[in-house]
């Protein structure tokens, strides 16, 4: 049975290569090759990978994915295509799932969003419970370094804390828009904020993700 992991895989897949390598993301910085190299090096070098999140490997990964990024762009889009390497970690279904789900549908969003005239995509109900899922587990650590109070809120009225403090403000949208939110792409996501008007102000722009 396909996995919510394995849908967003190839969907993202399908869109980088309709999208062309030089079309732009909301990766800043980033093309579509970027993304795509960033996306194969992420699961096939642990030894670089790192540097998403420890300062000291940041130049060994910038170099990594500079590499990945000089390959042909189909063998990019293939590599990523046929997933992790059978001994990587995100080779387990469960790692795969809980790892890359809300991962890649914030990057198809990336390039999705990029382009002039988008519209929101519809997510099915069974797909949004499992974005919130992983949102509840993973807000308090993409909020960390919010300087306000954060909290999300589903229309049906579930929320999740990602940042304890004050002022508060509060992030209200369906879970695939407070994903992007939470990931640091405010000012793509159709959220409603409330709360303390300089916390919101702040919110707009506060430094999420990881």
């Amino acid at each position: 049975m396909s996995t919510h992991a394995q849908r967003e895989r190839l969907l993202l897949a399908d869109l980088l290569e309709s999208a062309g390598p030089d079309a732009p993301t909301l990766c800043e910085g980033w093309t579509t090759r970027d993304l795509a190299a960033h996306l194969v090096v992420r699961e096939r070098r642990a030894d670089a990978a790192g540097g998403l999140v420890i300062k000291p490997l940041a130049a060994r990964l910038a170099r990594v994915q500079a590499e990945f990024a000089a390959k042909p762009y189909g063998e990019l889009l293939q590599l990523f295509r046929a997933g992790p390497p059978r001994m990587s970690p995100f080779a387990l279904k469960q790692v795969d799932e809980a790892a890359n789900s809300l991962e890649f549908y914030v990057h198809a969003e990336d390039v999705r969003r990029a382009r002039p005239e988008w519209e929101p995509r519809a997510v099915d109900p069974v797909f949004a419970d499992a974005l919130w899922s992983r949102i509840e587990r993973a807000a308090r650590m993409f909020g960390r370094k919010s300087p306000v109070g954060l909290v999300l809120r589903r229309p049906d009225g579930r929320t999740a804390v990602a940042h304890r403090g004050t002022p508060v403000a509060t992030v209200t949208g369906e879970p695939g828009e407070l994903a992007l939110f939470l990931y640091g792409r405010q000012g793509a996501a159709r959220v409603e904020l409330d709360g303390d008007k300089a916390a919101v102000e702040t919110a707009r722009s506060a430094p999420l993700g990881i």
